[in-house]
């Protein structure tokens, strides 16, 4: 019998989440309930099947911001959409599309930046996710951002907390675990790294494997790659021995998005098996800065709003 299941698939779950899966087992999942600050992804599992991303800081309880895999920003015209102590919230309009395939798993959706006192968005980030599985039991997260303001233009004021975060698990981290942090330049540490240009960055430590008495240790680790079209390209990083990275596109100018020409930003994290290997990041780093970018275009067939494609 032919196979008519797509090995990667996006399944929609109750209360504003959904699945996205590959060979029927889910990598990572997205979660967009209105009574969160803002979206997320967790878990994003390494090849072990354990979480290399966490919830929170392991030590500071006035983290609850740091949410695994997120978008926000410090200064948008001034309004604090990085912490949980404003009314500025980022919630999900609308889905848009999704699709299934063997090549990936990929979700479009319309995110609405509030606030918090006028109900009208301040602007409206359109964020493309594609989940790919890579070689042995490895997961490829691609996002894709495309921010459009309300008015005719919008800034993002120079700030190091934004636009894209990881917190890593408690085990990946250098100063809670026994991670290691590494950027694309080959240096290591966060004294070495802070603040410094990067093609990408990469936190690799203990993950756990199995459960109970079978239950092993080995090294994985995330690599998250600035792809070469994001303006700053490479970008300046935040980064912190106690297990996140940023990528800080502000963090040394401000940006300006406008209606005509709409900021757009890409990233890639890769999760792997064995600490870093170099020559493979910067073959994954070629690949993707070869890769065309996602277009999400109202569709002709009935019931269908939208569809994504990828850019010829």
């Amino acid at each position: 019998m032919t196979a008519t299941i797509p090995r990667c698939q996006v399944v929609p779950l109750p209360d504003h989440q959904v699945s996205l899966q590959v060979d029927g087992k889910e990598r990572t999942r997205w979660h967009a309930r209105p009574s969160d600050p803002r979206p997320f992804f967790y878990p994003f599992l390494g090849p072990g099947g354990s979480s290399l991303t966490r919830m929170g800081h392991p030590g500071a309880p006035n983290h609850d911001h740091h949410r695994s895999i997120w978008f926000a920003h410090h200064r948008v015209v001034g309004i604090d959409f990085w912490s949980d102590q404003t009314e500025a919230r980022i919630r999900q309009q609308r889905w848009l599309a999704c699709a299934d395939s063997d090549a990936e798993a990929i979700l479009a959706v319309e995110l609405d930046w509030t606030d918090g006192h006028d109900p009208a968005p301040l602007l409206r980030q359109e964020l493309v996710a594609a989940l790919r599985p890579g070689e042995n039991g490895e997961t490829l997260l691609e996002v894709q951002a495309t921010f459009r303001p309300r008015s005719e233009q919008l800034e993002f004021g120079q700030t190091n907390f934004g636009f894209f975060a990881v917190r890593v698990a408690k085990t990946l981290s250098e100063h809670f675990g026994g991670g290691r942090l590494t950027s694309s330049t080959g240096a290591v540490g966060e004294p070495a790294i802070f603040g410094k240009p990067a093609a990408w960055m990469d936190y690799s430590g203990p993950a756990s494997q199995g459960v109970g008495p079978q239950r092993t240790e080995q090294t994985e680790g995330i690599t998250c790659f600035d792809h070469p079209a994001n303006p700053g390209n490479p970008t300046g990083w935040h980064v912190r021995a106690d297990g996140w990275m940023g990528a800080s596109p502000c963090m040394h100018q401000p940006l300006t998005t406008t209606i005509a020409a709409p900021l757009q930003l890409r990233y890639l994290l890769h999760a792997h098996a064995g600490p870093l290997d170099p020559d493979k990041a910067r073959s994954i780093a070629a690949q993707f800065t070869a890769s065309p970018g996602f277009q999400v275009t109202k569709a002709t067939v009935k019931h269908e709003q939208y569809t994504i494609t990828r850019r010829c």
